[in-house]
This record gives C-alpha cells, sequence and structure tokens, in this order.
C-alpha cells in the first residue's frame, strides 16, 4: 500500500502547470504582437508539470506545425527562462484531454499492483487512429453529400448490421471523405465503446504490412485487422498495382465481411474506375454501396465558412462569408485553407480581418498553382539520383549518403505537397514530425553554405516539376 506522500496529486499537478505556463506566458506577449499571442498562445492550455517537463494541450497538429515552424526558438528560450536550462514543452492534441484525468486517478492504483502485474503479459495498447473532432455534428450537410452522410449515419448506428457494407464513398480531393469516414468510427464507439474500430490510410496500411514482411510478422498483422469489429481504410486508390497488398487486404476483407464485420473505404474514384486494382477486389467493393461526394454549392460553401470561422474564434460579416464562397468553389479543403491563410496573415501583419485582407487573401489561395506532385515521385527521383534503393529511405540506416537523400526527400516533400508533417514522416519509415522538422532545418542550414548541394536540390526540383508539368 502506498503512503500518503508517494501518492499523486493531480490537483498540485494542474495548478503547478498552471503557475508555469502563467509565466511563459507573460513572457511570450511581450515578445509577439498582440494578434498573434492572442492567435497561437491563449488557446494553449496547461496540463501536467513534473519539475522538468511542462505539458499542454492544442487545439490540432495544425497548432503544434505552425508554432514549431514560426515560435520554435522563442518558445525555447522561454521554457528555459522559467523551467531551466533542462526544461521541456510537450504538445497533445486538446481532443485528449479527457484521458488525462483518467490517467492520474489510475497512477496510484497502478502502482500498487505493479508488483502483481510485473508476472502478467502486457497488451499493447489498442489505437483507433480516429480523429474525435471529426464527427456528424460538424459535418456540414448539403445537396452534394446527402446520400453518403445518411449511409455513413445509418452504419454508425449499426455497423456491419445494414446493407451498406461495405460502404465505398468516393469523390475528388477536399471535398470531405475523410471527415465522413471519421465521423462513422466516432459513432460507433460512442454507442458501442468495446467495438475494435480502426482508421487506417491505405498507404499507412502498406508501410505496416512491408515492415510485417521485413519481420516475418505477417500473420500476426493479418489476424490484427481480421479482428477488427469496423475497418476503415482512406484513399484505398493507393492499393493500385500494389499486388501483394492487394492480395493480403483480400483475405482479410473476406474474413471480416463473412463475419458481419463493418469495412468502410474512400477513394478519388469509383471501384469500376480503379484500373491496376485486382478484379476480385473491385467485385467485393461493388457488394454494398458506392456513394460520391460532389462539391458543395454555394450555400454550403457558406455554410461550411461559417463553422469553420466560428471554429477557429472568428466572426466573419456574411459579406465576407459570401465572397469568399463565390471564389474559392473547388472544395471544402481550399475553402478552409483560405480560412486558415487569412488568420496568418492577421496574424503576421497585426492588423484586423477586413475586406481588403480578405480579397488579398482569396487572391493569393485562387492563383496558387496546384501541382500534383506525390511524395512516391519525389522519393523516386531523389533515389534515382544518388542511385539508392527507394526502400533505404524508409530502413533505420545511418549510413552518410543514404540519410542526407532521406533529408532531401523529406525537405523537398515538405515544399512540394500538401502533406503533413506526419504524413511525410510515415512515407519514410514511420517517423515522427520532428524528423521532419530536423530534416528541413538541415538542409536549409546546408545549402546556405554548400552551394554544390543548392544546385543539387534544385535539379532534382526541376526534374519532379517537369514529371508532372
Amino acid at each position: 500500500m502506498l503512503n500518503s506522500a508517494e501518492k499523486i496529486s493531480y490537483e498540485k499537478i494542474e495548478k503547478d502547470a498552471i503557475q508555469i505556463w502563467k509565466e511563459c506566458l507573460s513572457i511570450i506577449k511581450e515578445n509577439i504582437p498582440f494578434i498573434s499571442y492572442s492567435t497561437w498562445f491563449l488557446p494553449i492550455k496547461p496540463a501536467e508539470f513534473n519539475g522538468t517537463t511542462l505539458k499542454v494541450y492544442v487545439p490540432s497538429n495544425y497548432f503544434i506545425e505552425w508554432i514549431e515552424e514560426h515560435y520554435n526558438t522563442l518558445l525555447n528560450k522561454t521554457v528555459n527562462q522559467v523551467i531551466g536550462e533542462t526544461g521541456k514543452l510537450v504538445y497533445l492534441i486538446l481532443d485528449e484531454k479527457e484521458n488525462f484525468k483518467d490517467d492520474i486517478t489510475h497512477v496510484v492504483s497502478q502502482l500498487e499492483t505493479k508488483e502483481n502485474k510485473q508476472s502478467e503479459p502486457v497488451e499493447k495498447e489498442f489505437e483507433s487512429g480516429l480523429i474525435s473532432k471529426y464527427t456528424f455534428d460538424n459535418f456540414i450537410k448539403g445537396e452534394g453529400n446527402q446520400l453518403a452522410r445518411a449511409a455513413a449515419y445509418a452504419i454508425g448506428e449499426n455497423p456491419g448490421q445494414t446493407s451498406f457494407n461495405p460502404l465505398f464513398i468516393y469523390g475528388g480531393v477536399g471535398l470531405g471523405k475523410t471527415h465522413l469516414i471519421h465521423a462513422i468510427g466516432n459513432k460507433i464507439l460512442e454507442k458501442y465503446p468495446d467495438k475494435r474500430v480502426i482508421y487506417i490510410s491505405s498507404d499507412a496500411f502498406t508501410v505496416e504490412f512491408v515492415e510485417a514482411i521485413q519481420s516475418n510478422t505477417v500473420n500476426e498483422f493479418s489476424n490484427f485487422y481480421k479482428n477488427m469489429d469496423a475497418l476503415i481504410i482512406d484513399d484505398i486508390q493507393f492499393l493500385v498495382g500494389k499486388e501483394k497488398t492487394q492480395d493480403l487486404f483480400f483475405h482479410i476483407f473476406n474474413t471480416l465481411h463473412q463475419s458481419g464485420k463493418q469495412i468502410i473505404l474512400s477513394s478519388d474514384r469509383s471501384p469500376k474506375e480503379l484500373k491496376g486494382l485486382s478484379d476480385r477486389l473491385v467485385s467485393r467493393f461493388l457488394w454494398g454501396l458506392q456513394t460520391d461526394i460532389q462539391p458543395p454549392d454555394l450555400e454550403t460553401r457558406i455554410a461550411i465558412l461559417k463553422n469553420k470561422s466560428e471554429s477557429y474564434g472568428i466572426n466573419l460579416s456574411r459579406e465576407i462569408l459570401e465572397y469568399i464562397a463565390h471564389n474559392i468553389t473547388s472544395n471544402i479543403r481550399e475553402l478552409e485553407g483560405c480560412l486558415v491563410k487569412l488568420l496568418a496573415n492577421a496574424s503576421l501583419t497585426n492588423r484586423e480581418i477586413d475586406f481588403d485582407l480578405v480579397k488579398r487573401t482569396v487572391k493569393e489561395v485562387s492563383t496558387t498553382k496546384q501541382v500534383n506532385i506525390s511524395i512516391e515521385l519525389i522519393t523516386k527521383t531523389v533515389c534515382e539520383h544518388f542511385d539508392i534503393e527507394e526502400n533505404k529511405l524508409r530502413e533505420k540506416n545511418r549510413r552518410k549518403e543514404i540519410v542526407l537523400a532521406r533529408q532531401i526527400a523529406m525537405y523537398l516533400s515538405k515544399q512540394l505537397t500538401k502533406s503533413s508533417l506526419k504524413t511525410i514522416g510515415l512515407h519514410f519509415g514511420g517517423r515522427d514530425h520532428s524528423t521532419v522538422i530536423h530534416a528541413q532545418t538541415s538542409i536549409e542550414e546546408m545549402i546556405l553554405s554548400d552551394l554544390k548541394l543548392k544546385e543539387t536540390i534544385e535539379s532534382i526540383k526541376n526534374k519532379i516539376e517537369m514529371t508532372v508539368g
């Protein structure tokens, strides 16, 4: 039994974290414009402080990427000043906040039974991969997504019990497919907390499969997915041309479907248009419901902008919302991107969001050249230039030439694609976002003093752009 001195007090941890973060904010506030301070730092909430590490909650991954790219130096100096030279700052997503108190509540009982548990096998914690902020409540309904949303909601209520199995949602980039399939998973877990639901992109699925082959654990990998109650795979079109992955997925699909488990897939094309996908897989995708999502109409675009701007804490006039909606018409992602850029422009220039700023931002977004460059193409081009096998960049290989090629590929992926740091890291052997940031920083520093390297990177970049152009 633990004595009172050994027990962890959540109230004390929370109080210490609040005080430490308050001191940090007072320093940050003096060093940046107020609009930047209120936009990027006031939403951050303190979580835990253990004497050297301060954990804070942020609203999204986007916040982490923005802060690390624009305020990393200021934060490091501030943390060192407030906590000390050994001080560290760790980011947690705000959606995970509810789990924190539960963790603290269980610490004492976990410690008290530690000796008994040492002899028991420890099961790896199951992670669904779902993003909890993607729900039906904040999915804006419109004419272009009515059927997809209705089917998705029915599945969330009764997974595996409808005729929509599999559910195959397809449509162009940025129309809300990913949001909708996450919403299904979150609805299932809300209603059936004990069900095993997993979301994964087809790229990540393939990477895991390759790693399973390398570690001789293919059976364990296959059995893991066969034991799901609901399997959600995003961007299934990326299985095209990957015959071994398709073959494994075919058997997983059959097992789940025969067991009455739910399968949910998304793609940029309908099943019949997925040339290079095996006929037997396409036939199974046609068993359930295939439904597309169309670009949002004007009223839906306005509703999306209003909802998103309010979630960012911005109150925009109807005139501004209509102006953006009339000029950004292709997809939801560009609408959201315009809002983010508008917020960034206002923050960086320390000015209010007025109509002139909106017009300038819309012009910048709408004239941006959209280039269909993939991380796969970048990796292939870099490896061809250095005469390196592509799989070498995904391995834990510390040879100098491999490390340099990997860092260049990561650097160009950040420059030439809209992929997140997490996605880029995943493509290079499941590395985390901090590795990608380090690669980007390293290359930027090297090209300042190494003219030959700068020319090499420019040559690779030009070849990539010529390939797609």
